[in-house]
């Protein structure tokens, strides 16, 4: 009998865009170059999403942000194939009302509902949404959550009594399309996180830290994944400033933080270092709040850090470059990409056009590879006559 966690290799890839809904644009830290993220322009990058064929767009979480759920209900309609990972938060929902929203979302979608459990990791903002907890408590109140949350999904009447959460005769009365409710992604790098991956969640999910630190972190989560008899899959939280060549890449990047003076990065690395999450901990220690030594790994750079909370490394790099370093990723066990770039529409369509056709991808994409007569991608018409051919030199 083959072990539940034994190694396969990572042979496709899905990749997800990212939908900006706590603000948009040219640089970081700064409203120069700024956008409006309305909905027009959320519709913009979804629909450039579900057009080039990426699997699915994650919608972010917390008070800085537009409501994922309202976002992903109004996207729903305007697309096609995209997939909505939006969060679902312990301690913030009760598990009975998160899926009956769960259940809803998935049924007007027909299936397009992807679920992102998130514990929260800043004290200051926790207490604001009523939430006076530990860290340890949150993750017990999250594994309690999950028990009665899953269990719902799977179509079971529920009678729970727990340290924080109890129900009697639960039920959900109208079922998800995808059986036993959408696939749970969940993220954290501290033992408790580590633990909830291995006992509940589909897809564990990590900040872009250097392939090492990754590999170390996928390893942890599996075994304690394969000591509850579990198979846990893996998915990395990254940024990307891709170009036609390395200097225009690296460029690219230097002038997204060239408007960052250091006050701005010592008030943002003020509020960071008063989280208790350890993901943001291990997301500083790369760059320490320094911008000198910003590339921490081989085309691993981490410049949105100083600035962005969560994820804070980007791949920079020419197409054959990132994508190469997508593979080694993808060599250690990721097969999933949860991608994002400043400005987000433009960068949808860089990333896809460049990169997608050196990836092996466990999706299609329309948007880039279809070739048929009439609908390119050929570029603008030469003298409203002539088609031009793709040059491969030029790619």
């Amino acid at each position: 009998m083959s072990q539940p966690n034994a190694k396969a290799p990572i042979t496709r890839a899905n990749v997800f865009w990212f939908l900006p809904t706590h603000g948009d644009g040219r640089y970081l830290g700064t409203g120069v170059g700024g956008r409006s993220v309305d909905l027009g322009y959320l519709t913009q990058i979804a629909q450039a999403a579900d057009r080039l064929g990426y699997y699915g767009v994650l919608i972010p979480t917390g008070k800085s942000c537009e409501d994922s759920w309202l976002v992903a209900a109004a996207m729903v309609p305007l697309t096609e194939r995209l997939r909505y990972l939006v969060a679902v938060r312990p301690g913030l929902q009760p598990p009975t009302l998160a899926a009956r929203m769960t259940a809803t979302l998935d049924r007007l979608s027909n299936g397009r509902a992807l679920i992102n459990i998130v514990t929260g990791g800043d004290p200051i903002e926790n207490k604001g949404d009523g939430i006076f907890l530990s860290h340890a408590e949150r993750y017990a109140v999250t594994r309690e959550f999950l028990g009665v949350y899953k269990r719902l999904l799977a179509g079971e009447t529920v009678d729970f009594k727990g340290d924080h959460i109890q129900v009697e005769g639960a039920q959900l009365l109208f079922p998800t399309v995808q059986a036993g409710g959408p696939p749970l992604y969940f993220g954290g790098s501290s033992p408790e996180a580590n633990e909830v991956a291995a006992e509940s969640v589909d897809k564990y999910l990590t900040w872009g830290e250097p392939p090492a630190a990754v590999a170390e972190k996928i390893a942890a989560v599996k075994a304690l994944a394969e000591a509850k008899g579990r198979k846990v899959s893996f998915g990395i939280r990254l940024h990307v400033i891709v170009r036609e060549t390395a200097a225009e890449a690296w460029a690219a990047a230097d002038r997204l933080i060239s408007h960052v003076d250091d006050a701005t990065i010592a008030a943002a690395q003020k509020i960071f270092a008063r989280m208790d999450s350890e993901g943001q901990r291990r997301m500083s220690a790369l760059h320490g709040g320094r911008r000198d030594k910003l590339e921490v790994a081989p085309n691993l750079w981490a410049g949105v850090g100083l600035v962005r909370g969560g994820a804070g490394t980007a791949l920079v790099g020419d197409p054959e470059t990132v994508a190469a370093r997508m593979r080694e990723y993808m060599d250690i066990g990721i097969d999933s990409f949860v991608l994002s770039g400043y400005p987000h529409l433009e960068e949808a369509y860089r990333f896809a056009e460049l990169v997608f056709p050196r990836l092996p991808l466990a999706h299609a994409t329309p948007g880039v590879i279809a070739t048929t007569a009439n609908t390119g991608p050929f570029g603008e018409t030469i003298a409203n006559d002539i088609r031009p051919a793709a040059r491969a030199a030029q790619s």
